[in-house]
């Protein structure tokens, strides 16, 4: 066989094959291709300089001898060479891996833009170890130095001025160690959200309560933080820092910053507090990272870059599956519009794995969605990203519609997308499928019931109310606890530094007197040296008590908390079959004052229906009288500002698709989200089910608001833009 034209190619990441006809990657490898393979393909000369824009490319791997395809976004172009002809095979089409490292791109834009600092989860994926900007900033303090006293420890620095507006890092060479420290601090506290998400703070708080030790209470931390709850990009970005701060507090003789004080300056950084919070001193965070400064820096956790789709395998016809490609999106059973995170995560409620739906982003971004997955127990959430008709979980992005998408992740696993999500959308939570729970046939048995379950409800709140009582107190206990005894080491301490002294001291006096023959002082410096060891042995005695009662208290804590778990799936279920039974009745024209009854809620009022003798002559019907179209909220203020309560207006709301109802409440003006789903119009699920804006003015014009919000108890009783009446 002679030799032919070809080009070499170096892998810059690792890339496990997936199918047969793959070959694997590690950085370094030389990757060689033949050009005729490439001209086959439909590439032209100088293609080949570009691998990202080839696709998947035929070639043999020099050090393993393979041969088969590998991912071009994954290498880079070396030069020509000259090579055998390989054999060459047709080919199919196939999306692309994503180039690792692809959102630092994204994340340069925006800053270029001067956009704010996006989430970590936007500004890097592995196989990075940390956001582009950090380890510049890292890189560049380490390289100036990491023995000054100053260091972290100075503020005004132009660089951070200039940081406040714009993060696109330049040339930082010209600036001082100083100067980058507070750059980097100013990075953490611009971050939107912390490193160490809130999700898990009540982990660490137990870990720190329960575990003294040193060692064991860093196990037990760095198993809280491997939680689902916390993003693999905070992970990393908490590792990087760690093995950063590390080396910083090696160098504490010389720059006195030891891991406490480490703790003060970067624990409210990485840990910070949602308010005020009776369980959570200040020191929470100062304390949770000098337990993980105290020992040995964290290994790299080395994963491979996510995968994107491949190409779709043969699939059964378009007739037999459940959501063809040709339905539209807003017809699809598993997706549910504008719901909260709060909403999904009731309906993904001890269901098992592979059940899923698919909400509009929290980012209100026109074509992002955001897919909720049950894994492992846990709700995963996955955004679909959208750029010019297409969609997809990462770039580049193949799919032509969400419904496409999802359709071939219902018959291919999502380990394609990510290795550690080996499963496949089984199991639709379908918004047509209302469960039946109204098994009674009549109005009055159906308000009997609703009584039943309302107490029902009442009785677990006020079990989890007083629970909660409970776990609040124990906590303060638990705090004050931990500080006494602190406090009786640092009393200790004194304690045994005197005895030493007096040991000491005393020693010398013994011996004088002996000499002189007053025995009478020996005895006495001996029985003061006795009395001090006894006051040592007892206040030793105290820690020990102390601490006994500390892990006894904080075992009872865990036990108060997990029943405070137990109740809320209780509670929840209680208030949907509730809700469920105050829809029936609403809906079979039940009047208000006789499910006020039901409920045990006091009549303040006579039964407005009975007061109006001509529902007909209500200004309500005119809705001129009430919606007010495109107004913002400050202006819906202005027009309701003096007016009584229960006046109110209807307007179109920021929230894409939604409406929203301002109404005066106690002189002051509250507003509340109107959905529009497929059921209907409404404030809240189940109670979007009012065919018309209209319909729901009507309704509550005899109904309070309050059954949606404590806060609301008011009725629509009078529109803005009505006429007072005739006097």
């Amino acid at each position: 066989m002679g030799s032919t034209d070809g080009f070499q190619y170096r892998a810059l990441y690792p890339y496990r094959k997936e199918r047969e006809e793959d070959i694997d990657l590690l950085p370094g490898d030389i990757l060689v291709v033949s050009k005729g393979a490439l001209q086959a393909l439909g590439f032209k000369d100088g293609d080949e300089q570009t691998p990202n824009q080839i696709g998947w490319i035929l070639g043999v791997n020099e050090r393993t001898k393979q041969k088969g395809d590998f991912p071009g976004t994954y290498v880079e172009y070396v030069g020509p060479v000259k090579i055998s002809v390989p054999s060459h095979r047709p080919r199919v089409q196939r999306p692309l891996p994503a180039t690792p490292g692809a959102s630092g791109c994204r994340l340069q834009e925006a800053l270029e833009q001067g956009s704010p600092l996006p989430d970590l989860q936007e500004q890097f994926s592995p196989p990075e170890i940390a956001p582009p900007l950090l380890v510049k900033l890292v890189e560049a303090i380490e390289k100036k130095g990491l023995d000054s006293e100053m260091l972290y420890r100075t503020s005004g620095s132009e660089l951070r001025q200039a940081l406040r507006t714009d993060w696109t890092l330049g040339d930082l060479e010209p600036f001082d160690v100083h100067s980058l420290g507070e750059a980097l601090r100013g990075y953490l506290q611009d971050l939107p959200s912390p490193v160490v998400p809130v999700s898990v703070h009540g982990d660490i708080l137990r870990v720190l309560q329960e575990i003294p030790q040193s060692e064991n209470c860093r196990k037990q931390l760095l198993l809280a933080l491997e939680s689902p709850a916390v993003p693999l990009q905070n992970t990393l970005t908490l590792q990087f820092l760690l093995r950063h701060l590390g080396k910083v507090s090696q160098q504490a003789e010389s720059n006195s910053l030891h891991p406490r004080a480490l703790g003060e300056i970067f624990g409210p950084l990485l840990l910070r507090l949602p308010g005020a919070s009776p369980e959570l001193s200040p020191d929470f965070s100062v304390l949770f990272l000098e337990i993980l400064l105290q020992t040995k820096e964290l290994e790299p956790e080395q994963l491979p870059p996510a995968l994107p789709p491949k190409p779709p395998k043969p699939k059964p016809s378009a007739a037999s599956l459940a959501n063809g490609n040709s339905v539209p999106l807003q017809d699809a059973e598993w997706y549910w519009g504008d719901i909260s995170r709060e909403e999904v995560n009731e309906k993904l409620r001890d269901t098992p794995d592979g059940t899923f739906l698919v909400r509009d982003a929290s980012s209100k971004i026109q074509g992002e969605y955001t897919l909720t997955l049950r894994k492992g127990g846990n709700n995963k959430l996955i955004k679909i990203f959208h750029r010019e008709g297409k969609y997809g979980f990462s770039e580049p992005l193949t799919f032509g519609s969400v419904v496409e998408l999802i359709t071939h992740y219902r018959h291919e696993s999502l380990a394609q997308y990510n290795a550690k999500l080996d499963t496949r959308l089984l199991y639709p939570i379908s918004k047509y499928q209302q469960d039946q729970v109204v098994k009674e046939d009549s109005v009055e048995a159906v308000g009997e019931q609703l009584k039943v379950y309302h107490q029902q409800y009442q009785d677990k709140s006020w079990e989890y109310d007083l629970l909660y009582e409970e776990y609040t107190r124990t906590s303060q206990e638990l705090q004050m606890k931990r500080t006494a005894i602190e406090a009786f080491n640092e009393t200790i301490k004194i304690f045994e530094e005197q005895c030493q002294t007096q040991e000491k001291c005393s020693k010398e006096y013994i011996e004088r007197f002996r000499r002189e023959g007053n025995e009478k002082e020996v005895q006495r410096i001996l029985m003061n040296s006795e009395k001090l060891k006894s006051r040592i042995t007892e206040i030793h005695d105290s820690k020990m008590k102390l601490e006994q009662d500390l892990k006894k208290q904080a075992s009872e804590n865990r036990e108060i908390d997990k029943r405070m778990n137990s109740l809320k799936p209780d509670l929840m279920q209680l208030r949907k079959l509730r809700d469920q039974y105050l829809v029936w009745l609403t809906q079979k024209g039940a009047r208000q004052k006789k499910i006020n009854e039901w409920l045990g809620i006091k009549n303040e009022t006579e039964d407005q229906y009975s007061m109006m003798d001509d529902e007909e002559e209500l200004p309500h019907h005119e809705e001129r009288t009430w919606y007010v179209g495109k107004i913002n909220r400050l202006q819906a203020e202005e027009m309701l500002c003096g007016k009584r309560d229960g006046t109110f207006l209807i307007r179109e709301s920021s929230q894409k698709g939604c409406y929203a109802c301002s109404v005066v409440v106690d002189g002051d003006t509250k507003h509340c989200v109107i959905y529009k789903t497929a059921t209907g119009y409404g404030f809240a699920e189940p109670y979007n089910l009012y065919a018309s804006l209209k319909d729901l003015v009507l309704h509550y014009k005899h109904t309070s608001l309050v059954q949606h919000n404590d806060s609301l108890n008011v009725t629509l009783a009078h529109p803005v833009l009505s006429q007072p009446p005739a006097r």
